[in-house]
């Protein structure tokens, strides 16, 4: 019978396909006990991420490494290295370019000497957070650059599998508190309001992805809520909800 007020669920079936068939396949190339006991929820706390040093590119090299480690990928070989600076888009004191591009958040790619190189933005910087979600993406393509068989949908959807190929190394609070920022801004003579984001899932996806995380890791939720920004938690309890209403997740830990 239909019921007007039934609650819509918050993915799209299709959506809700690609994020438990995206985990099937990291499940089966990057798995079992490095997934069960050796991976942790990575929190924004000085216990994960102690501050050690002052400068910009000693903190951003050192939570590199940091990042590394709790993927699992310490001792795997990769440059980091530093792109340009944005540009300068205010010409006069009331003169801002419109529709300039921005330099990425950060980038992976394999050099003719076949090394891994991730680069990132100098503004990352001034937004841990942000740093913390680059760093665990582009090193989610490389893990998951050396899988046999490409993710679900093919090769086309890596950028969407990479979102939560992060959040299943232990970094989803870290993705889902990245995807929308609202902030202020001032310069000489203009100020105002701008948004920035990162990833490429939204925040309800990126919210259902860190949900199916919690619970095959067996995770308390109430371990991340105190993490996650107001809307995040709101999305990640309700999608706590709807997966406990579904049998995927005994599915998915059945995978050997």
């Amino acid at each position: 019978m239909w019921n007007p007020f039934k609650k819509r669920p918050l993915l799209s079936e299709e959506n809700e396909l690609f994020q438990i068939e995206t985990y099937r396949w990291l499940l089966t190339h990057f798995g079992g006990e490095d997934f069960y006991n050796g991976t942790n929820l990575i929190l924004p706390t000085e216990d994960f991420f102690p501050l050690k040093f002052e400068t910009s590119e000693e903190i951003t090299q050192y939570t590199f490494e940091q990042v590394k480690k709790y993927s699992g990928l310490e001792k795997w070989p990769c440059k980091l290295e530093i792109q340009e600076e944005d540009p300068n888009l205010q010409v006069a004191d009331l003169l801002i370019v419109q529709g300039a591009e921005h330099n990425p958040h950060g980038t992976f790619s394999i050099n003719e000497d076949n090394e891994a190189v991730i680069t990132y933005n100098p503004k990352l910087a001034l937004n841990p957070t942000q740093m913390v979600a680059t760093f665990s993406h582009e090193l989610a393509h490389y893990l998951t650059s050396t899988a046999s068989e490409a993710p679900p949908g093919g090769w086309e959807n890596w950028e969407f599998a990479t979102d939560i190929t992060a959040t299943f190394l232990g970094f989803g609070i870290f993705q889902a508190n990245s995807v929308f920022n609202f902030e202020q801004y001032q310069g000489v003579g203009t100020h105002g309001w701008r948004t920035t984001g990162g990833g490429y899932l939204s925040e309800t996806e990126q919210s259902y992805s860190l949900a199916i995380f919690l619970r095959l890791k067996e995770i308390s939720p109430e371990i991340a809520y105190p993490h996650c920004d107001g809307n995040i938690k709101a999305i990640l309890k309700n999608a706590l909800k709807e997966i406990d209403g579904k049998d995927f997740i005994n599915e998915l830990r059945k995978i050997e």
